[in-house]
């Protein structure tokens, strides 16, 4: 049975993506698009908030995902951020996601992808099983893509079980995404989007947004919580 432990506050209002590395947790911000760099094991100040090594802006809008691969940190620009803030000349226009590939020293955008199909996505992951490639919640379509990055062509799309799929993370026999409004956590066989497995959030935990793979003595996830900025960490007990 699953093991949630709250981990910390994000230092953001509404943390909407994170991705664990080497160097620490990133971490983005829906309202502002920054993306901060914390430590992952150190110590929290006396608000419960990691320190932070670095921070970033990006050219991101109304951020909903991101992934690290290539050397560099991959934003799911969920469309328009009008809702939330000013405009930029930078947005994604409205209902037309876009995928920022950015420089995690400078937050320079290195390029920009249309999402395939138009409409929204709340989740990205680089795909470490087969290099070059990025899977997406293509949301329009209720579906998940996987798309190489060369060319930015679409390789194979599956159909998603439920709505608002969020954080995706490629695991060696399938794919796992979040379901917020379900709070499930569903394992897809990566070649037809059959069920392989789940975990289901119970409603005592805070509800699964962006997520990622984090490894310690065991294998599992991070989460994040757009809602009430908490990481929380899923074990298998």
């Amino acid at each position: 049975m699953p093991i949630y432990t709250k981990l910390f506050r994000a230092p953001y209002a509404v943390p909407n993506g994170l991705q664990a590395t080497t160097d620490g947790l990133w971490l983005v911000d829906q309202i502002t698009d920054r993306v901060m760099l914390v430590e992952l094991d150190g110590e929290l100040d006396y608000y419960g908030v990691p320190k932070m090594i670095r921070e970033i802006p990006s050219e991101s809008s109304n951020t909903s995902g991101m992934a690290w691969g290539e050397g560099s940190l991959w934003l799911a620009a969920n469309g328009s951020a009008g809702q939330w803030r000013s405009p930029r000349a930078t947005d994604a226009a409205k209902a037309k996601g876009e995928i920022l590939q950015v420089d995690p020293a400078t937050g320079e955008t290195i390029a920009r992808y249309p999402l395939p199909g138009g409409g929204g996505t709340h989740g990205i992951e680089y795909d470490t099983i087969e290099p070059g490639h990025l899977w997406l919640t293509t949301l329009k379509n209720q579906t998940l893509t996987k798309m190489r990055i060369s060319d930015w062509s679409a390789q194979h799309v599956i159909p998603l079980p439920y709505q608002r799929a969020h954080g995706v993370v490629r695991v060696q026999d399938g794919v796992w995404v979040v379901h917020t409004g379900d709070r499930v956590i569903v394992k897809l066989d990566a070649r037809d989007g059959a069920e392989l497995a789940r975990i289901t959030v119970p409603e005592s935990e805070p509800e699964p947004h962006g997520l990622c793979a984090y490894s310690r003595d065991v294998v599992g996830f991070l989460y994040c919580d757009a809602s009430s900025g908490w990481v929380v960490e899923i074990r298998q007990g």
